[in-house]
C-alpha cells in the first residue's frame, strides 16, 4: 500500500533529512524534538520513517557487507572497517539513538495519546511496532535497557541511567507484547489510522497478520536455545500469517526529501561509489542460474563479477558489480526509470516471503504442522514474484536449481540449511541484518569465506558494540562486549 507521501516528506525533510554520519545525537530516555502532546496520527509515520531510517541504513550496511552481499570497493574507503571486523562504539550512537530517542520514544507516545483518547488500533500498532524495534534492538546488541528504558521524565521515573535487562527476559516480554497487540487489533475502532500508517494503512487484519508473523520470527530465533519453550508457546499461533502482497515495507519517492534513506545518504556523500557485489553471492548466483542475480545487481560492461569479500586492497582490472536498483544502494545507475526505482527503494521490515521460510523450518523442526516443502516453495514464488519475475521462471528455479529443490529426504538440520539459505538468497540487500542475524543464529549460509582483511582471524562478528553515547551517559552501562561474543540465542558455533 502507498504512503501518504506529504507526511512522508514532511517527517523525512524535519527528522531524518539524511540518515548518516551527520544525524543529531539525542539522549535515550529523552527527545526534545517531540511533543508529549502530538496526536497519534502525528506520532505514528515519525516512528514508522523512523524505523525505516534505522534498518535502512546503518542496519542494512552492516548486515549486507556481515552477510556477504556487498563489499567496499577499491575506488574508496568509507566502510573499511567494517570489512576487518573493527567498528568503533561511535559507529553505532546514530542507529541506538534513532530507534530509542526517536521512534520508541515516539511509540511511547502514542500508545499513551491513544489509550488516553480510546483509540486501539494506534495503541496495537504500536504494541506491534515496539515489539518489532526492540527485538532488533536486542538482537544486534543482546542485553539492553528496555523496562527502565524511555522513563527519563519525572512522571516516567526519572530514570537516566536505565539498567541493562537479560535478553532473554526481554524476549519473554516481547512474545506478551505482540499477543497484547494483536488483542488490540480486534477491538472496534471507528477512528483507525489510515493514510498516516505508512505500513498497511490502518488495516486491523493485516496488522493482526503482522503480529503473528512476527511472533513466529520471536519464536523461531529461540529455537536452539530453548525449544522447548517454543513447542510450548507455538502451539497457540494458527495465524493469520503475512502472505504475498502484504509485506511490511515503507515505501518512498524520486523526489528530493522523501527518497530511500540509503540513497539519500550516498548522495549527500557526492555519489561515491563504497559498494560493489561480493563475490560470495555473485558466484552462488550464477552457480544456480538464479534470474534474480540481475534485480540485486546491475551488471558490468563485463557482466556480473563481485569482488572477494573485504579484498578492498586490489586491482580488479575489470568493472565489477554494483548493487541493483531494488536495494536503493547504487547512485550511478543508467536509465531514468533505474535512477527513479533506486530512488524510491522501499525499507522492509517483514515480508511474505521471510514468512513462508519461517513457517517452512517450524514444519520441518515439527513445531508446526504444515507441509515444509510446499511452504519452502511458497517462499521462493512469492520472492520471485515481489520482482516481478514470472511464476515459471520461479518453477524452473524449484526444478532445477540445487538451492531451489528442497532436500524432503534429508535430514531436519540438512532441511533447514536448505530454508534458511534460501532465505538468504531471497533477502539480498533488501534485508541485510535479518540475513545476518539468521547466519549467526544457524550458521547458514555455511559456505561463506572470511573476509580477507579480517582482524579477528576466522572469526564472524556476533553482535553490534554498545554504542559510545552509552559508554559515557549512563551509569548502568555493564562494559562494552567483543565482537564476537554471541548473543543469548546465538548457541549454534
Amino acid at each position: 500500500m502507498k504512503p501518504n507521501l506529504k507526511i512522508l516528506v514532511t517527517f523525512l525533510g524535519v527528522m531524518l533529512i539524511s540518515a548518516g554520519g551527520c544525524r543529531r545525537a539525542l539522549d535515550i530516555n529523552q527527545n526534545p524534538n517531540i511533543a508529549t502532546a502530538a496526536p497519534p496520527e502525528l506520532l505514528l509515520p515519525s516512528a514508522q520513517v523512523q524505523i525505516a531510517s534505522a534498518v535502512g541504513v546503518d542496519m542494512q550496511i552492516y548486515g549486507s557487507y556481515w552477510a556477504q552481499y556487498w563489499t567496499q570497493s577499491p575506488a574508496a574507503s568509507q566502510y573499511r572497517n567494517i570489512e576487518r571486523y573493527s567498528p568503533s562504539a561511535s559507529d553505532f550512537d546514530n542507529v541506538w539513538l534513532l530507534l530509542y530517542s526517536g521512534a520508541l520514544k515516539d511509540l511511547q507516545q502514542m500508545q499513551l495519546q491513544a489509550n488516553n483518547l480510546g483509540r486501539p488500533h494506534y495503541a496495537g500498532i504500536g504494541k506491534l511496532l515496539t515489539a518489532y524495534t526492540f527485538q532488533l534492538i536486542t538482537d544486534v546488541w543482546g542485553d539492553v535497557p528496555f523496562t527502565e528504558a524511555l522513563r527519563g521524565s519525572p512522571s516516567e521515573g526519572l530514570i537516566l541511567s536505565p539498567k541493562y535487562d537479560a535478553q532473554s527476559v526481554i524476549y519473554d516480554h516481547l512474545l506478551r507484547m505482540v499477543d497484547t497487540g494483536i488483542s488490540l487489533m480486534t477491538r472496534n475502532d471507528p477512528k483507525s489510522p489510515g493514510s498516516d500508517d505508512l505500513i498497511y494503512h490502518g488495516d486491523a487484519n493485516t496488522w493482526i497478520a503482522f503480529g503473528n508473523s512476527l511472533k513466529l520470527k520471536m519464536l523461531m530465533r529461540m529455537s536452539y536455545v530453548d525449544p522447548g519453550r517454543v513447542t510450548s508457546e507455538i502451539s497457540g499461533l494458527a495465524g493469520p500469517f503475512l502472505e504475498e502482497g502484504e509485506d511490511a515495507l515503507i515505501s518512498f519517492s524520486a523526489t528530493a526529501g522523501n527518497r530511500n534513506p540509503l540513497s539519500a545518504e550516498i548522495q549527500a556523500l557526492n555519489y561515491v561509489t563504497n559498494i560493489v557485489a561480493s563475490k560470495t553471492s555473485i558466484d552462488s548466483l550464477l552457480a544456480n542460474q538464479d534470474p534474480r542475480i540481475d534485480i540485486f545487481y546491475e551488471p558490468s560492461d563485463a557482466g556480473q563479477i563481485g569482488l572477494e569479500q573485504g579484498n578492498y586492497n586490489a586491482t580488479p582490472g575489470i568493472p565489477l558489480s554494483l548493487p541493483g536498483a531494488v536495494t536503493g544502494a547504487n547512485t550511478n545507475l543508467n536509465t531514468v526509470t533505474e535512477i527513479i526505482a533506486g530512488r524510491s527503494a522501499a525499507v522492509k521490515l517483514l515480508t511474505s516471503y521471510e514468512t513462508y521460510f519461517l513457517r517452512a523450518e517450524a514444519a520441518a523442526r515439527n513445531f508446526i504442522a504444515g507441509n515444509a516443502q510446499d511452504l519452502f516453495e511458497s517462499g521462493i514464488r512469492a520472492n520471485f514474484s515481489t520482482y516481478g519475475l514470472s511464476d515459471s521462471l520461479a518453477d524452473a528455479y524449484i526444478a532445477n536449481s540445487y538451492w531451489g529443490q528442497y532436500p524432503s529426504g534429508g535430514s531436519v538440520e540438512e532441511q533447514v540449511r536448505h530454508i534458511i539459505t534460501q532465505k538468504w538468497f531471497s533477502m539480498n540487500g533488501t534485508q541485510g541484518v535479518e540475513a545476518w542475524t539468521e547466519l549467526r543464529r544457524t550458521g547458514y549460509p555455511d559456505f561463506l569465506p572470511f573476509s580477507v582483511t579480517s582482524l579477528i582471524g576466522a572469526n564472524r562478528p556476533q553482535r553490534f558494540f554498545y554504542p559510545s553515547v552509552e559508554l559515557t551517559r549512563n551509569q548502568n552501562f555493564p562494559g562494552q562486549k567483543g565482537i564476537t561474543e554471541p548473543v543469548w540465542w546465538d548457541v549454534k558455533q
